[in-house]
């Protein structure tokens, strides 16, 4: 029983640790797919608590794995792990039984999996962890209790310090479609190789009062004595052929769309930006002013996208800002290009070349100090 503890010990520990480093790289994605779990349930009272709760679930998963590795207070934590393998347990079920959301999000996107592969890995470690919980005596401190205690508090302060630079600066490692490099236009077509759905096409009759579904084979002869109601498509093999981005469109006023106008500029701008409650205006006007009137002068057009038009122009009234073209992106699109709001893109011909958060616009400024100008002015560009 020892060594099935100690094996279990491991192996529950470092699953965790890797689920809570994932997530922590990006907790705002957390939090967006609790607001998905809540939209369902139609608790959506509960999205200003999210990303708070992301925050701290992501924490207690890379200090728990670390306390069971450290077999520093073990009881509480093999009790508190059941507790929650037990509701992880239960929201993977759901979404493999209802299919909603499509994916849980237990590793991110980093590691986006199956909703049947995150609900066995869940049964699995519910089994581990009461295993764990009975056997828990023959864990013993790895270290003296005094060294310990000090590497959980660093812990502690690495898993909290990792999501406070992420939240600022942008996830040290993104797995996002919109990562730099990335040439949006090829994201927006299915990857090569993809399978598209298959459908099978199947039409309803009335006779006697009673429906019948037939396929085009399988149509009777007498099909005059039948009265036709209806066709439908269903679908018999989902197919793979699905986008790593989708439903990029760029509106203007008027509804007009500026998707392309944007992407086929060989150089552009693109603030992203939903409102000003995050991250006062006042805290990054300067440098993004300099970097305004750099392009102006360079004829590189600057965008402003968000999913709130009026929040945008009553905060640039009466600024130099009050010319810029906003466009509008639904707010879903917005939360998976941004991470932090506001966030500036540098595009060239639609790759992502650069993409900063607020407190590094100073980078993107450089960059563009150092670009050519255009040889046309922005104006004619579009």
């Amino acid at each position: 029983m020892k060594v099935l503890t100690q094996i279990a010990r491991i192996v529950v520990g470092l699953l965790f640790i890797f689920s809570g480093l994932v997530k922590a790289n990006d907790p705002l994605g957390l939090s967006y797919k609790m607001q998905e779990f809540f939209e369902i349930w139609g608790w959506s009272g509960l999205h200003d608590y999210t990303l708070l709760s992301s925050i701290l679930m992501n924490a207690f998963e890379i200090i728990a794995g670390f306390a069971l590795l450290l077999g520093w207070r073990i009881r509480l934590f093999t009790w508190l792990l059941l507790l929650l393998i037990v509701f992880f347990t239960f929201l993977t079920g759901y979404t493999y039984i209802t299919g909603k959301p499509a994916n849980c999000g237990c590793f991110g996107d980093c590691l986006p999996i199956t909703s049947f592969t995150s609900f066995m890995k869940d049964v699995i470690l519910t089994v581990l962890i009461t295993f764990l919980c009975w056997q828990q005596r023959h864990i013993k401190p790895l270290f003296g209790r005094r060294l310990n205690t000090g590497l959980m508090l660093l812990v502690t302060l690495f898993s909290f310090g990792l999501q406070w630079y992420a939240l600022t600066y942008l996830p040290p490692v993104d797995c996002l479609p919109f990562k730099k490099g990335n040439n949006i236009p090829e994201k927006m077509q299915p990857p090569p190789g993809a399978v598209p759905d298959s459908f099978a096409i199947r039409f309803i009759y009335e006779k006697e009062g009673k429906e019948y579904e037939f396929s085009p084979a399988e149509l009777p002869a007498d099909l005059d004595a039948y009265t036709f109601k209806s066709r439908k498509d269903k679908l018999i093999r989902a197919g793979n052929a699905i986008p790593p981005i989708k439903g990029f469109r760029l509106s203007a006023a008027g509804d007009a769309d500026a998707t392309q106008e944007v992407l086929i500029s060989s150089a552009a701008l693109v603030l992203f930006c939903e409102n000003f409650e995050t991250v006062p205006f006042k805290k990054w006007s300067s440098t993004f002013g300099q970097i305004v009137n750099q392009a102006t002068k360079k004829n590189i057009p600057v965008y402003v996208v968000t999913s709130n038009r009026e929040a945008i122009n009553n905060e640039f009234a009466g600024t130099t800002f009050a010319a810029l073209p906003v466009l509008t992106a639904d707010a879903i699109l917005i939360h998976t290009a941004a991470r932090t709001n506001p966030c500036l893109f540098l595009l060239e011909s639609g790759t992502i070349v650069d993409k900063q958060g607020y407190r590094r616009l100073d980078r993107i400024l450089k960059q563009v100090e150092n670009m050519p100008a255009l040889n046309t002015p922005a104006t004619q560009d579009r």
